[in-house]
């Protein structure tokens, strides 16, 4: 009996599979975007580091899960009393010159931490207010760098490019703690902090590599008060956007706030230490790297709208589940799910959201978005650090996770209504952009 031809299979086999590799990674085609992902890819793992050894700093210099939602209070109000600005700014000014600016700050943030760290003079008060300075930084780094995608790979591979960056980030989110949760661990907080600072050289490195066309410059007739106005009525105006940014919101406010109280559950229910907590940010980060590949292989719009509702609800049932559990592999477990729901639905609203906004009101547009994704956070980790402390971190999670089961199966009685109004602004949007009936944000969304 003759031997199937394996090289025939093989090379069957070759063009699927390299179709599927080219899809998910099609927006790394456009230079400007591979510079973007390679140096935030380093930068993020370093923010990551950052975040992991700050909440572990606090916890050991005060014992306090009040304190902990009190830094992530500080370090993220900012954005949802600042964004309005710095969306205003993203869509009035030069985008790529206000992320560079950003970046640079951040860095000499991190700097400022590090050396206060290393030298062991670093106080709670200290961390409150660096936090404090890098949220100012957000609430106008956040705009101008998600209105910055389109600008980088064009409105055809918006879609690919916001799911690739949500995978770097999660990404990043895998190997940070890992790497922060070993070297607290072993020679302390501050080397965290400084390899953050480092760490910014290489995206700024990057966007200064960057070829951007100018874009056609914004008509200053009106003031700035009145363009952040024009920014929150088109929000307001439009349905399918306004209930994606109030179910990001009400999620940002009631579960999300989880993370804030990971050192509780690191250190007090699952009886650990620095390690622990990196490992359990890391599952989370796991979760929401395959949720943003998952997305990243996606090329249409077509039934976006309901991974939005069924992630929300798949992630307040996973934190539900998590809240309950006092083993420690299990508690890994159950935050993959946790983290890959989280990241389905922000990336889904923000592709969402994207391909029905005007690149005129893009900056603004997405300054709400921060103000619902971050903005309620602060006062959700204030509100958490609260109750943590009142009723106890499990509850209080289960308590979260409750609330966005709700608010998905609202969202989702809601759909019917908002779809005819969302199909006819992602056509408006696609046309404008000058693509073809057939293209990827011209393609009707369910």
């Amino acid at each position: 009996m003759p031997m199937p031809d394996d090289s025939n299979a093989a090379a069957a086999a070759t063009p699927a599979s390299v179709s599927r590799w080219s899809v998910m990674f099609r927006a790394l085609q456009h230079r400007n975007f591979q510079l973007f992902f390679g140096g935030q890819l380093i930068s993020l793992i370093g923010t990551w580091m950052d975040t992991i050894a700050e909440a572990w700093l606090v916890y050991r210099l005060t014992g306090s899960s009040l304190l902990l939602g009190t830094v992530a209070f500080a370090g993220q109000i900012p954005v949802f009393l600042l964004a309005p600005i710095g969306g205003m700014a993203a869509d009035r000014l030069n985008r790529r010159s206000i992320v560079i600016a950003t970046q640079s700050t951040s860095m000499a943030l991190a700097g400022i931490l590090a050396a206060l760290t290393i030298s062991g003079r670093v106080k709670v008060w200290e961390v409150v207010m660096l936090a404090s300075f890098m949220g100012v930084v957000n609430a106008f780094d956040i705009p101008a760098r998600q209105a910055f995608l389109v600008e980088m790979v064009g409105r055809e591979d918006l879609m690919n490019a916001i799911a690739l960056n949500s995978s770097m980030f999660n990404g990043a989110r895998v190997i940070g703690p890992a790497i922060a949760g070993i070297l607290v661990a072993s020679i302390g907080e501050g080397w965290c902090f400084f390899a953050n600072s480092v760490s910014y050289i290489a995206v700024i490195a990057g966007l200064l590599l960057m070829k951007i066309e100018r874009r056609a410059a914004q008509e200053r007739m009106a003031s700035a008060l009145e363009h952040i106005a024009e920014g929150f009525r088109f929000v307001q105006q439009t349905r399918p956007i306004f209930a994606l940014l109030l179910l990001l919101g009400l999620v940002s406010l009631v579960a999300m706030p989880y993370s804030v109280l990971m050192p509780v559950f690191a250190a007090r229910i699952l009886h650990g230490n620095a390690r622990t907590l990196g490992v359990l940010m890391g599952a989370t980060g796991v979760g929401a790297l395959t949720g943003a590949l998952v997305l990243a292989s996606r090329t249409g719009l077509k039934g976006l709208s309901k991974w939005v509702a069924f992630s929300c609800m798949g992630f307040g049932v996973a934190l539900i589940l998590f809240s309950f559990s006092r083993w420690y592999i299990v508690s890994v477990a159950l935050l993959v799910p946790v983290g890959f729901s989280m990241m389905v639905q922000m990336a889904s609203s923000n592709t969402l959201i994207q391909a029905m906004v005007p690149d005129r009101l893009r900056g603004r547009t997405m300054a709400v978005y921060s103000m619902m994704f971050m903005g309620m956070a602060p006062l959700g980790s204030l509100l958490a650090g609260a109750l943590g402390k009142s009723i106890g971190a499990p509850l209080t999670v289960a308590l979260g996770g409750c609330g966005a089961v709700i608010g998905g199966i609202v969202f989702a009685r809601q759909l019917p209504k908002l779809r005819v109004e969302a199909r006819q602004l992602i056509l408006a949007q696609a046309l404008a952009g000058g693509e073809p009936p057939g293209s990827m944000t011209a393609r009707t969304v369910d």
